[in-house]
């Protein structure tokens, strides 16, 4: 059964620059409730994600609400395992498949085949798995010759397709969602959705971070709130947009 457990999962990211030791660093610290701050070595250092604890079980649609700069796709990286927490404990269980970048284990100078299995491996498929699933990958991007180019000559429209490809040519038992889809023509983008949806309908466990409250509402029916790293509220979808909402206009 997929699941994802965090308990007391913290993030933080270390400045290094000589700004960091200026005036404005301690001011830009004071203005964002203490996120920036100095650690016991007196480095600084930025706290993205504070003391989260989440149990997400198998069936759960859970949308991350927030924002920019709350820790929303931080927090999707950590699940992902993409970023390892400062402290707290992560416990996954299940294939993990995250849409939330088009580089994630890809080299600009491999063509679009070579990192098909550069991905595939990064997301913990096997070569063999990768292998098979090339000509299926190749005719859902509709690249063509382009597939036999670096990816660095990609626009980012293409390589947003050969990611999304990638990461939901295998039936994830995690899917792990930043923002919709932007991955091309009306026509690519409706058989994309149509794949979305299959996969969404399939997984275990859905987490959504967006702004659109449309797509939270026809993906998610949890949601959790958060704030400054720090998780403010979470409950059901409705429960925890009323309030994101009355903290917004309360400001």
């Amino acid at each position: 059964m997929a699941s994802i457990h965090l308990d007391r999962v913290s993030a933080s990211f270390p400045i290094y620059s000589t700004r960091a030791r200026s005036i404005r660093t301690r001011v830009m610290a004071a203005t964002t409730g203490g996120r920036i701050r100095r650690d016991k070595r007196h480095s600084v250092v930025v706290r993205a994600l504070d003391n989260v604890t989440l149990n997400i079980e198998h069936g759960d649609r859970v949308g991350l609400v927030g924002k920019n700069g709350a820790g929303k796709s931080t927090l999707l990286r950590v699940m992902a395992g993409v970023y390892e927490p400062s402290s707290g404990t992560v416990e996954r269980s299940g294939r993990v498949a995250p849409l939330f970048s088009d580089k994630l284990g890809m080299d600009g100078e491999n063509t679009g085949y070579e990192n098909i299995i550069m991905r595939g491996l990064f997301l913990g498929f096997t070569r063999e798995e990768m292998q098979d699933k090339i000509p299926e990958i190749a005719e859902f991007t509709e690249l063509g010759d382009f597939l036999n180019m670096p990816t660095h000559t990609y626009s980012t429209g293409m390589l947003m397709r050969l990611a999304f490809a990638v990461s939901t040519c295998i039936e994830p038992e995690i899917l792990l969602m930043d923002e919709g889809i932007g991955a091309g023509d009306a026509a690519f983008m409706k058989k994309a959705d149509q794949r979305l949806e299959n996969l969404v309908e399939s997984s275990g466990v859905l987490v959504l971070a967006s702004h659109s409250e449309a797509l939270l509402r026809r993906m998610c029916s949890k949601a959790v709130f958060l704030d400054r790293g720090q998780v403010v509220h979470q409950g059901s979808l409705e429960d925890v947009l009323e309030r994101y909402n009355e903290t917004i206009a309360e400001n």
